[in-house]
């Protein structure tokens, strides 16, 4: 799959980051792992991230990486592609990449990088580097310390052909509709902001349909009712969703930092495919909220 192809299958249709399974020791679960990919990829979402952020990307060590990578593009082979994400340093986030590409995966999602400073300049030259050691396509995740400008991303689409989508995780809508109205048709567009469910209909008006569910991992069929329901502007269906599960699922998500991860994986348990614990420093839900997340999803029927 070339860029441009992998470039026009993310400009439509609902996107996810399943989660990474463990066993009790905090191990990588490949059995596990394949077994909910396995149950995921039938559901409709146009791609699968493996190790993205909610695949806790973060807590991986390079020794298990391939494992993770080889077990999704092997699982999803002929359903969905796989896109593989890399981050940290520049160096170690090229080997990641290269890895991804020998394995098959599709494209990559370039987390932010993890340095405390550094000046955007910096960051873009980052985003090249990793660009230009591989032939697949590339989306770039502004959040946190990535907040790449028009211009940079404008110099970036110039110099690197395969960098091909653009993922917002900041939520700045001046920012969004500069980046949006500067580069076109350039680059394909998603929506990052954790639980993107919330700011889909918001996102859409901006031009920017696409956007990637956490929820997915868990109420796969509500998730997937959600996009459709926002791609045909039924807002009386958008609106119930919110307000009966949406806004008391953020209730949850919001009593500690890091349940953006772990609700997910509490989730997945809860629809009977336990991922394991979350990997130190996240932290996994207390019972009380666990409890309140089983009774929100009891509410949204079978999946």
């Amino acid at each position: 799959m070339n860029p441009q192809e992998l470039k026009a299958i993310l400009s439509s249709g609902l996107l996810s980051f399943p989660v990474t399974d463990f066993d009790a020791q905090g191990d990588f679960n490949r059995a596990s792992y394949a077994k909910r990919l396995e149950w995921l990829a039938p559901y409709g979402a146009t791609a699968l991230f493996a190790a993205g952020g909610t695949g806790e990307f973060f807590s991986l060590a390079p020794s298990e990486y391939p494992d993770i990578i080889k077990t999704a593009v092997d699982t999803c082979a002929g359903q969905v592609p796989i896109l593989a994400g890399v981050g940290g340093p520049t160096r170690l986030a090229i080997e990641y990449a290269q890895e991804a590409e020998r394995l098959g995966a599709k494209g990559l999602l370039l987390l932010p990088h993890y340095l405390t400073e550094a000046s955007q300049e910096g960051v873009a030259a980052h985003v090249e580097q990793v660009c230009k050691a591989v032939k697949i396509g590339v989306v770039v995740y502004n959040r946190n310390v990535c907040r790449l400008t028009p211009e940079l991303l404008e110099q970036l689409a110039e110099r690197c052909p395969n960098l091909i989508g653009y993922k917002d995780g900041l939520g700045d809508i001046e920012l969004m509709v500069s980046i949006r109205r500067r580069l076109g048709d350039r680059f394909s567009y998603l929506g990052g902001l954790p639980t993107a469910e919330v700011y889909a209909a918001a996102y859409k008006a901006l031009g920017v349909p696409v956007y990637s569910s956490a929820v997915f991992n868990f109420i796969p069929k509500t998730a997937m009712d959600f996009y459709h329901a926002i791609a045909r502007d039924d807002h009386e269906t958008v609106g119930k969703l919110i307000d009966d599960f949406f806004l008391p699922y953020l209730d949850i998500r919001n009593q500690c930092k890091g349940y953006a991860v772990s609700i997910v994986k509490a989730g997945a348990k809860i629809a009977g495919y336990d991922a394991g614990p979350v990997r130190a420093p996240l932290t996994d839900l207390k019972p009380d909220e666990y409890e309140r997340l089983a009774a929100l999803m009891a509410k949204q029927g079978a999946q």
